[in-house]
């Protein structure tokens, strides 16, 4: 079998303000952390011992999974961070330098290894990509996925031969110079001699650092472009999108929790919602404990996090509240996604609570 790598160490600075005070992998989806879907994957292709690099709000992501018990895996955890005046500072070592140090310290990857972000949610055919890789003889294998020609700017493309073999890359080329549609997800699989090639007690990469050399050391490095569901949550705009599609039932393997009481809404535990006296059209989740006043509208893909109120004509349009939201009343919040401390906009655009010149008011719920 193989084992498991999530690297989780990062600062996650593009999609702010989400990671102001969560770590990447945190990020709910449908209520649970994009990581917790990764895990229960990993799980189910039968790779049952993961090392997870951590740095920046690293007591968040170990609390939650803890030893990874509840998914019938282990879990272990490595953190990456610096000494400075008595304080202890997170210090990334890059995902090759972390994964170096985890050797270096065990030899924890001593068979072949599938690595992901802890960022992105998936539903690679985990064992057949393995069976690739094996059947290739690959020293490193990259999992790619079809791109259409305008949105080669957002990723690192893969360019190969006839037979799979990684020529070269090209990171974020402009459509008119990308030489291939073929972009990296992130997902790598590796044998146990790749980690020797990474320099110890380094900061280095993956992507920039690590593949280069081995395309320069002509070793059997490999891309597999495989058809699957991979929803990358690089920034705001993408968490927004990836929401939108997974509301809207587009992505089979995430279902709705709660009770759908009406076609496409769908509640949680002690909602008080007066149904005769609002607006409500699905796909909407309304988590548990949610107080809806009379007169406000719904409008889906929307999820209304636990303890929220929505106050009285207030909208909430294709949206995503946080749990303990409260919207103020006459308020309309469209394509946004709103906390309590923050609201930001389908394009990344930022309001933070208190702050006079926003034209829009939204609060804590808790109180």
């Amino acid at each position: 079998m193989a084992k498991g790598m999530i690297l989780a160490a990062g600062q996650g600075t593009r999609v702010r303000p989400l990671t102001k005070d969560l770590p990447k992998p945190m990020v709910p989806i449908l209520g649970k952390p994009v990581m917790e879907y990764l895990i229960e994957h990993l799980a189910r292709h039968g790779i049952k011992q993961i090392m997870v690099n951590v740095a920046f709000h690293h007591q968040r992501i170990e609390q939650y999974f803890g030893d990874g018990s509840r998914w019938g895996v282990e879990i272990g955890y490595s953190y990456e961070g610096v000494r400075d005046h008595g304080d202890i500072l997170p210090r990334p070592m890059g995902s090759a330098g972390g994964m170096r140090r985890i050797q270096d310290f065990s030899g924890f990857f001593d068979e072949t290894t599938l690595v992901l972000c802890g960022d992105a949610l998936i539903d690679l055919d985990i064992t057949a990509a393995l069976a690739e890789h094996k059947a290739k003889g690959a020293l490193a294998s990259v999992v790619a996925a079809e791109v259409p020609l305008q949105d080669t700017q957002a990723y690192g493309m893969v360019l190969a031969d006839a037979e799979g073999r990684i020529q070269s890359f090209q990171e974020k080329p402009k459509p008119e110079e990308a030489k291939s549609t073929l972009a990296s997800t992130g997902i790598y699989i590796f044998e146990p001699e790749v980690l020797n090639k990474i320099p110890p007690n380094k900061v280095y990469d993956i992507g920039s650092q690590l593949f280069p050399q081995l395309v320069e050391e002509k070793q059997p490095f490999f891309v597999q472009s495989r058809p699957f569901n991979w929803l990358d949550i690089g920034r705001v705009s993408d968490y927004w999108s990836v929401l939108q599609r997974v509301l809207k039932g587009e992505i089979e393997y995430l279902r709705m929790p709660g009770t759908e009481v009406r076609p496409g809404v769908w509640v949680g535990l002690n909602t008080h919602i007066p149904w005769d006296k609002v607006n409500i059209q699905g796909p909407v989740y309304i988590g548990s404990s949610v107080l809806i006043e009379p007169g406000a509208t719904i409008t889906g893909p929307a999820w209304i996090g636990h303890g929220s109120v929505v106050r009285s004509r207030a909208k909430v349009t294709r949206s995503v509240l946080f749990e303990y939201t409260r919207i103020a009343a006459d308020m309309h919040f469209n394509e946004m996604i709103v906390s309590r401390h923050y609201c930001v906009d389908r394009y990344g655009e930022t309001m933070y609570h208190g702050d006079e010149t926003a034209q829009i008011r939204w609060g804590d719920a808790r109180a």
